[in-house]
């Protein structure tokens, strides 16, 4: 397993760079650039960094990764800010609600846990990668 991270500056252009950076590895990591798959991994890190502006704009820099394994993508942002979101449906944002969704939809989920490197936080949000999209 690989991991491929970008840290992206939290700021106006975070998302763009964000999502352009996960675009960029799609085709290393086995998944078609404008699938319908692709877009709801590129929504999905839209929604996370969007997350780390609003929840955590004291964050220099948002951590954002992509791997796949096993047939599993998993999509990961980490910021510093150490508060844990709730997850539980009642709780969560339209954002997190969203991400969900959209990791539901491939038999996939979505955890928090504090980072082991620094005071902070990643969300990782796995998807099963469709059979067609390999």
């Amino acid at each position: 397993m690989r991991w491929h991270i970008v840290s992206v500056p939290v700021g106006p252009e975070a998302v763009r760079v964000a999502r352009e950076a996960v675009a960029g590895r799609f085709r290393e990591v086995g998944v078609a650039p404008g699938s319908a798959f692709a877009d709801a991994v590129l929504l999905v890190v839209s929604e996370l960094v969007v997350n780390v502006l609003r929840h955590a704009p004291g964050s220099p820099v948002a951590d954002v990764g992509i791997t796949v394994e096993a047939g599993h993508l998993v999509v990961s942002v980490a910021d510093a800010d150490p508060c844990l979101p709730d997850l539980e449906p009642c709780a969560m944002g339209a954002g997190l609600q969203l991400v969900t969704e959209l990791a539901g939809e491939y038999d996939g989920d979505v955890s928090a846990a504090p980072a082991i490197d620094h005071d902070g936080k990643v969300l990782l949000v796995t998807f099963r990668v469709p059979s067609q999209v390999r």
